[in-house]
């Protein structure tokens, strides 16, 4: 069993960006820095007198004024380009969950909760670790992220039943297709007596899209399961 470390769960499950690519973000923007202080310099050189130029290290010249303008306009360009492109192919992570029946043993009734990509691009499932707090936790922000074994181990060893009480898939390097029709992907499915046992079951699911940069949402796969806007459906 994998442990992650813990920490207070967040108020907020929105999704926010926890990783840029340091080849497609940070080479253009250190680029276009070192561009920036070279014209600097040159801009000091060229308002020095012709013998203060003489000396070291002012005769010390980098580049011609006009090549360097041109490589910091397409340097800029690059930055910009680079971050408008970003912001149109980032995911949009959401979540839906309902009273339905299927996956479970018995055709039993289940608390079925997944996520979907809401963007037009395709996002790729880099990593997932989960959450479990059972139900009369004396400190739940002290329970640990763990690995999805690690997360069976515990509920198992709380009494529940895997194919009886939950049933949560695994996932490597999957795609959420960003086509814009909302397609769930399965998380888990949960009984009734899990809903009753379990306090909370988090998810928090990381994702790369196409550009490089990582993406992440926690979300807690029983919320709403115990809300009287989505009572059970009669066994």
């Amino acid at each position: 069993m994998t442990v992650r470390p813990g920490g207070p769960i967040p108020e907020s499950d929105a999704q926010r960006r926890v990783r840029r690519s340091p080849l497609l973000f940070t080479a253009p923007i250190v680029l276009l820095g070192l561009l920036s202080a070279v014209l600097g310099w040159e801009i000091v050189r060229a308002n020095m007198t012709e013998q203060a130029r003489a000396d070291w290290p002012w005769r010390l010249q980098l580049l011609d004024m006009e090549p360097l303008g041109s490589l910091l306009a397409v340097a800029a360009a690059a930055v910009l380009g680079r971050a408008q492109y970003a912001r149109a192919v980032r995911p949009s992570l959401g979540w839906r969950s309902d009273w339905t029946t299927g996956r479970l043993r018995g055709s039993a009734v289940e608390w079925r909760a997944g996520v979907y990509n809401g963007g037009q691009h395709t996002a790729v499932i880099e990593r997932y670790d989960c959450r479990v707090v059972l139900a009369g936790e004396s400190d739940p922000d002290a329970t640990p992220w763990t690995d999805l074994p690690g997360a069976v181990a515990i509920l198992t060893g709380a009494g529940l039943v895997a194919g009886e009480d939950f049933q949560i898939p695994l996932y490597g390097n999957f795609p959420l297709v960003g086509t814009g029709t909302y397609e769930t992907v399965e998380m888990g499915a949960f009984s009734r007596r899990f809903v009753d046992e379990v306090d909370a079951f988090h998810v928090r699911l990381r994702v790369v899209d196409t550009v490089g940069d990582s993406h992440e949402r926690i979300m807690n796969c029983l919320k709403g399961a115990r809300s009287t806007a989505y009572l059970p459906p009669p066994a």
